[in-house]
């Protein structure tokens, strides 16, 4: 999985995101351009877009949805600090990728809603109907979900939505049944105790669950490193060591079960975390 999966495209040119604190408000009016293109760079937790990401392997996208201030057209966007791609051209990107192959499964975690109303929800669930129809899953206990019933039943997408409005609608998941525990630190040896312990606390059985590999920089960290960026200053550095933690997991009931990262092109982490499903088999014969 990729973590804020969209932001690969952060549109300088837009207003800061709503959900902003006004230290940063205020940052962007007194500099503007400049301002927009140094949060760039702490921002964008990836490179590649949807395409590019479902190609080399990923298949569960973290998704984060907004309004945009005083937006006559009324549009969702993705969204995180700064405003990225329309969500309907998202979808549509990634519904062309599951046209072209049939027996591949996405999961679509839409976990943050900013500046929201009924009437938006409404129109982000009419979206998803007219761009994935029945493409997707109906929402059932998660144990239940395997590729062969998924590949009967011809479904690819499941989604889950962080939002009461998922109990009204049958193709969404419940958000708690996609959990994903966020450590937050910028300290690698305390991001691998708390991904561990998470793991050790977590239920085996009915719901997903997310080991998010990720270094959360503080203000801090933003300032000493602010014209390098988080890939640079943050991600890069501690890569070996968290690629050490991913290489030593088993996947299962009570392992892991999907890993997300930030720039999931670095190092071998798409396909450490794709080599640890062969551990399922191992002295199994059921592949299911």
């Amino acid at each position: 999985g990729s973590h804020d999966s969209f932001s690969f495209f952060i549109d300088e040119a837009s207003p800061v995101g709503p959900e902003q604190p006004e230290t940063v408000q205020n940052f962007v009016s007194v500099f503007g351009t400049v301002a927009k293109k140094l949060m760039r760079k702490w921002l964008a937790t990836q490179t590649m877009n949807f395409t590019s990401q479902l190609g080399a392997g990923i298949r569960y996208f973290d998704l984060r949805i907004s309004t945009k201030p005083r937006d006559p057209d009324n549009e969702l966007y993705f969204a995180h600090g700064l405003f990225s791609a329309k969500v309907k051209e998202g979808l549509e990107e990634i519904n062309a990728f599951l046209a072209d192959h049939p027996k591949e499964v996405v999961f679509l975690d839409f976990n943050h809603f900013y500046g929201m109303q009924k009437y938006h929800h409404e129109k982000l669930v009419q979206m998803l109907k007219d761009t994935y129809g029945n493409k997707m899953c109906p929402a059932i206990f998660a144990h239940e979900v395997s590729l062969q019933y998924l590949w009967e039943k011809e479904h690819q997408v499941l989604v889950f939505y962080h939002s009461p409005v998922a109990l009204e609608v049958p193709f969404l998941w419940p958000g708690q049944m996609m959990p994903a525990p966020w450590a937050n630190t910028t300290d690698p040896e305390k991001l691998i105790q708390f991904l561990q312990a998470s793991i050790t606390e977590r239920r085996k059985k009915g719901s997903f669950f997310i080991s998010q590999v990720v270094l959360t920089p503080k203000a801090s960290t933003v300032v000493k490193g602010v014209a390098s960026g988080l890939r640079e200053t943050i991600t890069e550095r501690a890569l070996p060591a968290m690629m050490q933690w991913v290489r030593t997991q088993k996947p299962g009931e009570s392992g892991v079960n999907i890993i997300t990262a930030d720039f999931v092109e670095l190092g071998d982490f798409i396909s450490t975390v794709i080599k640890l499903n062969y551990a399922l088999d191992e002295g199994e014969d059921d592949t299911t």
